[in-house]
């Protein structure tokens, strides 16, 4: 999804977006505010590497950290609704994977977990990328998470 395209559905919508990275360190938020004009839009984004952040800034549960690990849907779900809750945004996108190199039987590379958020809803996936490399899952990473806000703000 082409970020200028994504700004002008959601100014269209009358929407604003919040982000909530790990693995991506920002580069979704990083791609809508290349574009000039973005801040209409874009309202704010947390990068929450660690753990700590993840708890500090977004509010995610200690409990659901040690029983899901960072990299799973209900942490997902837990950025993008903190992210939302502690924004002036409608829509609000999270992301934490395994970037690589690396990874385990379990949480191999190339895994990453998604969520949005929208008043009263909010979903998630898992979507193996494959191991494409650190630069190459992260970009899948952000392209992704873009187009699940292309796809909610149209919705």
């Amino acid at each position: 999804m082409d970020p200028a395209r994504l700004l002008d559905l959601c100014r269209a919508a009358g929407l604003k977006i919040a982000t909530a990275e790990s693995c991506t360190g920002g580069m979704v938020g990083a791609a809508l505010t290349d574009i000039a004009g973005s801040s209409d839009v874009y309202e704010r984004g947390f990068i929450t590497y660690s753990n700590a952040a993840k708890i500090a800034m977004l509010g995610v549960s200690p409990a659901t950290l040690e029983a899901h690990g960072a990299v799973s849907e209900a942490v997902a779900r837990e950025m993008a609704d903190g992210a939302l809750a502690r924004s002036e945004a409608d829509l609000a996108v999270s992301i934490t994977g395994i970037a690589g190199p690396g990874g385990s039987e379990h949480k191999p590379e190339g895994r990453v977990c998604f969520g949005l958020a929208r008043a009263g809803t909010t979903q998630v996936e898992t979507v193996d990328f494959g191991a494409l490399g650190r630069a190459g899952v992260r970009a899948a990473a952000r392209d992704h998470a873009l187009a699940l806000l292309a796809g909610a703000s149209s919705a």
